[in-house]
Formats: structure tokens, C-alpha cells, sequence
């Protein structure tokens, strides 16, 4: 077809197909990294296959999950260090399908902007699939958004869904009674939770981005973008050794909200804060902000980023397969007769 116009384009509108063509072959090898049994196409079409029989399930029940990053974003938005969001945004799923006692199969991410800077966003999915990698998943499609004038410049969003599978009965939480041990994993700082009060607590203590981090190495910024702990591969070992009764990932609302959704209504737990440190940057915003322990713990995971209840008789085995799998094992408590959290020791 020809015409004598020279009109308007969608590139004049502000939507570069152009850019978005670079990125998908960009981010090619990243996704190709994340391939496990069970992926049947690759990036490009207009969905993405999985066989279910062919990740090894019989007769799977699918679970899904959903999440994105948070108010963290704008920290790596003003910094420039978008590395880690992916494995952020990740985390923040995966964690939660393991929590069913599913193993993540397959992970999409929706990822938008006002203008596609391809470096920035290569470099955020590349993060993604590095989660993908970490967790076992594949990275098997996503959209990326250009919407000119939905976003300030240097602005985006991000999302992300992950499907897990487990074979039909073997569902979690099951079996949790009085008695359990409750085994904390060590988180890697704040995660992905709370970051409208860490921002507040940053603008109040008068420090930039980039000032030398208070608490630990490296700036400020640096230091509050650590990605969060990925636990699946972790897990799912100790699920499959035998005795864990329910996970629970510490995420918004802290110990304190978190761990009573996989309790049966009548029972609750005690937790010895003594068990474990509070960790630096958690001692930092808890002076800088005057914050009491009862609102630290629950809004922040305060060192501990995933609590397992298992059998009392199989406790120190599984403490053994976490510790194997590299993790950092505490014994916070007990599960007990009667709802609700009741903590002993201090804290603060």
C-alpha cells in the first residue's frame, strides 16, 4: 500500500516498537538460562506452554501467586541500582507458593513504563531471571508496557505471577499441633515489606541515598535494595525429608500477622525473642524512628524471613537439611494451646 502522507507514527506518539524488539532479543539467553523440565516454547509467541507431565507430576494440583516490589522501587528508581528488583519481585512470589508446599513451575512478569529505556529494563529482567534461576522456575513470558505520559520520566512498575504445582494431598499447611517446633530462616535484611516507613525513616534521619551506609557497608541505598531471601530450593528439601507441618513467609504485617495464618484457630505460638539478633539495619530504623518492639514485629521481619512448624521429633534433623542447604537455622519457639503471639525476652 503506498499513500503521498507523511503522518503521524506511533513512535511520534512516545511508543518505540523498535525498543521493545531490542529488549525481547536482549533478554533471551536470560530467559534461556531459566529452561527446566516441562517448558515447552520459548519467548515470542502469544503464550507460553508448560507440561505438567513433563516437570514430573501425575496428578498435580496447580497453585498460583502474585506480588510485586513496593514502594522499594522507588529507592531503586532514584538510586539507578535496579539490579535486584527482579530477584525481588521473584522472591516475593515463590516464597509464597512454597508456603502451600507447591514447587514453583513457571514465572511471568509484567513490567511497565513511560518510555522503554532498554538497558534499565534488560537489566531488570535479566534480575528476574536470576530469580527464576535461584528458585528453579522458568522465565516463560511477561508483557513489557510502553505507556507515555502513565508514568514520570525514569518511572516504572513492576508485577509478577509464578505457577507451582504439587502432587494431589500433599498440601500445606497439614498437621500442625501443640508442640511443634517452630524454625526460623535468617532473612537478608528488610526484603520487600515496609518500605513506606523505611523511606520515612531515611527522610528523618536527614541522610541521602548515597551516604555512607549507618549499619553496614556500602551507601545507604545499596544497603536498603539487598534482595530478598529466596527459601524454595531450601524448603522444599525439608518438605520432602518428612515433618514439616506448615511454612510461613514473613512478609507485610511481620511475626506478629504472618505466622497465625497457617495455625489452626485454637492454637497460637510462643517465640523467644532472646533466640535470635536483631540485625543492624533493623537496630537502625528502630532508633532513628523511636519505633517500639511490638511495631517492629509487626511490620518488618526482623531477621527472620520464613518460619517453618515442624514435628518436635524431627526438629533437629530438619535444622540439619536447612543448615545443609545453607541456610541459617533458629529455634524460635513452640507452638502452643490458645490464638495468638506471645513473645518472651527482649528484642530491642
Amino acid at each position: 500500500m503506498t499513500s503521498g502522507k507523511n503522518g503521524l507514527t506511533y513512535a511520534d506518539a512516545g511508543v518505540d516498537i523498535d525498543a521493545g524488539n531490542a529488549l525481547v532479543d536482549r533478554i533471551k539467553p536470560a530467559a534461556k538460562r531459566t529452561n527446566r523440565p516441562g517448558v515447552a516454547s520459548g519467548l515470542g509467541g502469544f503464550g507460553a506452554l508448560f507440561d505438567l507431565k513433563g516437570a514430573g507430576y501425575s496428578d498435580p494440583i496447580l497453585v498460583g501467586a502474585t506480588d510485586g516490589v513496593g514502594t522499594k522501587l522507588r529507592i531503586a528508581i532514584d538510586t539507578g541500582h535496579v539490579d535486584g528488583v527482579g530477584i525481588d519481585l521473584v522472591a516475593m512470589c515463590v516464597n509464597d507458593l512454597v508456603c502451600q508446599g507447591a514447587e514453583p513451575l513457571f514465572f511471568l512478569d509484567y513490567f511497565a513504563t513511560g518510555k522503554l529505556e532498554t538497558e534499565t529494563a534488560a537489566r531488570i529482567i535479566e534480575g528476574i531471571a536470576e530469580g527464576c534461576v535461584r528458585s528453579g522456575c522458568a522465565l516463560i513470558g511477561g508483557e513489557t508496557a510502553e505507556m507515555p505520559g502513565m508514568y514520570p520520566e525514569g518511572d516504572f512498575d513492576l508485577a509478577g505471577f509464578a505457577v507451582g504445582a504439587m502432587e494431589r494431598g500433599t498440601a500445606l499447611p497439614e498437621g500442625v499441633a501443640e508442640g511443634d517446633v517452630l524454625l526460623g530462616l535468617a532473612s537478608d535484611g528488610v526484603h520487600s515489606n515496609g518500605y513506606s516507613l523505611v523511606r520515612k525513616l531515611v527522610e528523618v534521619s536527614g541522610l541521602g541515598w548515597d551516604a555512607d551506609c549507618p549499619f553496614g557497608e556500602g551507601t545507604l541505598g545499596e544497603a536498603l535494595l539487598t534482595p530478598t531471601r529466596l527459601y524454595v530450593k531450601q524448603c522444599l528439601a525439608a518438605v520432602r525429608a518428612g515433618g514439616v507441618h506448615a511454612l510461613a513467609h514473613i512478609t507485610g504485617g511481620g511475626l506478629t500477622e504472618n505466622l497465625p495464618r497457617v495455625l489452626p484457630e485454637d492454637l497460637g505460638a510462643d517465640i523467644d525473642l532472646n533466640a535470635w539478633e536483631l540485625p543492624p539495619v533493623f537496630k537502625w530504623m528502630a532508633e532513628t524512628g523511636g519505633i517500639a518492639e511490638a511495631e517492629m514485629l509487626k511490620t518488618f521481619n526482623c531477621g527472620i524471613g520464613m518460619i517453618l512448624s515442624v514435628s518436635a521429633d524431627r526438629a533437629d534433623a530438619l535444622g540439619k537439611v536447612l543448615e545443609d542447604e545453607g541456610e541459617n537455622v533458629v529455634r524460635l519457639g513452640t507452638v502452643t494451646k490458645g490464638a495468638g503471639m506471645r513473645y518472651a525476652g527482649k528484642l530491642l
